[in-house]
């Protein structure tokens, strides 16, 4: 089904839908975020977010290989582990998939990385719509949002509040302003940060 025919009968994407977008396959030991450049600004531009901010949370989210066949073999060591190159726990992804009707599966995250990219954009959009808008100006809004995709909303809030963060966290954040510049050369002319949103 084309994209114009899914929009019309009111149906959500799936993981097919975003496989227009041409994303290299994924080869062990040779994951580099700068590869979804194109997933990442096409899923910024249709969820509202910071293209900056979802490409950096991918390069903080690279520490370990991206692989179908080795994510396979590190779930079968560690059920509860994370999928797809934006390393999203199955609770997590639950949450995304029934709150905006997707097709697709948990395990879908592994083997599709436009998908993965998708819903990570989908969750920091709904992060950010959780988020108040008046917070501590220790952090900029975009860093409270990857701080959420980190330790999660209810941790989002208090530290928007002004709880500190724990060593975790810290550290978190640490790597997200380092992989800023980063994240901008991985990203096209097109994918500047959001124009509603001043920058880091």
């Amino acid at each position: 089904m084309t994209e114009e025919a899914t929009a019309a009968s009111g149906e959500r994407p799936g993981p097919a839908d975003h496989g227009s977008v041409r994303t290299p396959p994924l080869r062990p030991g040779a994951y580099d975020p700068a590869d979804y450049a194109a997933s990442v600004v096409r899923s910024a531009e249709e969820t509202g977010v910071s293209p900056l901010l979802l490409m950096a949370v991918l390069h903080n989210e690279a520490y370990k290989p991206h692989h179908p066949l080795l994510e396979r073999l590190w779930q079968w060591w560690k059920p509860d582990a994370s999928f797809g190159v934006a390393n999203m726990h199955r609770a997590t992804f639950e949450q995304v998939r029934r709150a905006h009707s997707l097709a697709g599966r948990w395990q879908d995250l592994r083997d599709d990385p436009a998908f993965a990219v998708h819903v990570a954009a989908l969750h920091l959009r709904d992060l950010d719509r959780n988020l108040p808008e008046r917070h501590t100006r220790r952090y900029t809004r975009d860093e409270l949002l990857a701080l959420g995709y980190n330790a999660g909303e209810r941790n989002m809030r208090a530290f928007a509040r002004g709880v500190p963060p724990g060593p975790m966290a810290r550290s978190y954040l640490r790597r997200l302003r380092a992989n800023r510049r980063r994240a901008a050369e991985a990203l096209p002319a097109t994918g500047r940060p959001h124009p509603c949103r001043p920058p880091w």
